[in-house]
């Protein structure tokens, strides 16, 4: 069952997350993850949403995920974003 890694993100250093990116992307291709949206101008219909932007990826199930997010390499990326950004970060399952 797919898995969906949902980050919001507050970016206040664009340089830092655009290395997160290209560090994050090459990594995260070796998990078999891939990207399914990034939003920079969400349409808000109800509520509210403080972000710059969204991003959207999917793993082929929840050991993938994880192997990712706990790799050695991520968790060394991971400070990139960390320190560039404020960051609101889910996992959902997918049906």
């Amino acid at each position: 069952m797919s898995v969906y890694f949902i980050a919001n993100l507050q970016i206040h250093d664009e340089e830092g997350y655009q290395k997160y990116c290209e560090l994050m992307n090459e990594d995260m291709v070796s998990f078999n993850g891939k990207y399914l949206a990034v939003e920079t101008k969400a349409e808000v219909l109800e509520g509210e949403w403080n972000y710059d932007r969204l991003v959207l990826l999917e793993f082929s199930d929840q050991d993938a995920l994880y192997a990712w997010y706990n790799s050695l390499e991520y968790q060394e990326i991971i400070k990139l974003r960390t320190n560039s950004t404020k960051s609101d970060v889910i996992v959902v399952k997918g049906l």
